[in-house]
């Protein structure tokens, strides 16, 4: 199983870009799918994941109606769009998989879970 995220890249403070997420080995419609971010001296943050039984979703209060989440089930990919992007957004973005049934809250799954498959991270860099 391998995940790999794409998409990063540095960009102006209010600039937009799209994160992907393309699985081998697993099909991610059967996963709840999360993102995270890591900045450097900073503990990994839960940005935003999917359940794999509704469809509900999570997202941190700092990305609110600025992140949006979704999935391309022919291509086996999900994508993190990122708009209005601010330099505290900076950070290694990952993409996790876990194939369990999703029995709680998706926020408690974003945030405290244990994920079956990572990815290896995209740097995003964003400069005021």
């Amino acid at each position: 199983v391998q995940l790999v995220e794409s998409g990063g890249g540095s960009v102006q403070s209010g600039g937009s870009l799209r994160l992907s997420c393309v699985a081998s080995g697993i099909q991610l419609g059967d996963y709840i799918i999360g993102w995270f971010r890591q900045a450097p001296g900073k503990e990994r943050e839960a940005v935003s994941c999917i359940s794999n039984s509704d469809g509900t979703s999570y997202f941190a209060d700092s990305v609110k109606g600025r992140f949006t989440f979704s999935r391309d089930s022919i291509k086996n990919t999900v994508y993190l769009q990122m708009n209005n992007l601010r330099p505290e957004d900076t950070a290694v973005y990952s993409c996790a998989a876990d194939g369990a049934i999703l029995a709680g809250p998706i926020q408690a799954m974003c945030q405290t879970g244990i994920w079956d498959y990572w990815g290896q991270g995209t740097q995003v860099t964003v400069s005021s």
